[in-house]
């Protein structure tokens, strides 16, 4: 019942803040087949009111880089989908191959 925004302001923005402090993040989406996994971590462009995590965590990722000073940063992303005990990698070539 409640929007991807205030998902995000929730569960994911303290993460993302932690993120930006050195710490290592992880959301784990877990849920049956069509409950609404998918669209809450990526959402949709338009409107924008209907962003997902992961946009939205970019976001502020990038945006809290631009205002940094004398920092340097790194950042790794992943988004895998573990399903029947086959992984993944949603941000591959090919999604549909399995990972080891």
């Amino acid at each position: 019942e409640h929007s991807t925004e205030h998902v995000y302001n929730e569960i994911a923005y303290p993460l993302v803040e932690g993120v930006m402090e050195g710490y290592n993040g992880t959301i784990f989406a877990y849920g049956q087949t069509g409950s609404g996994k998918s669209f809450t971590m990526q959402g949709v462009v338009d409107p924008s009111s209907q962003k997902g995590i992961i946009p939205r965590a970019f976001e502020h990722i990038f945006e809290s880089i631009q205002c940094a000073e004398n920092a340097k940063f790194l950042l790794r992303a992943s988004y895998l989908e573990i399903y029947n005990e086959d992984i993944r990698d949603l941000l591959g070539a090919d999604t549909k191959q399995k990972l080891e």
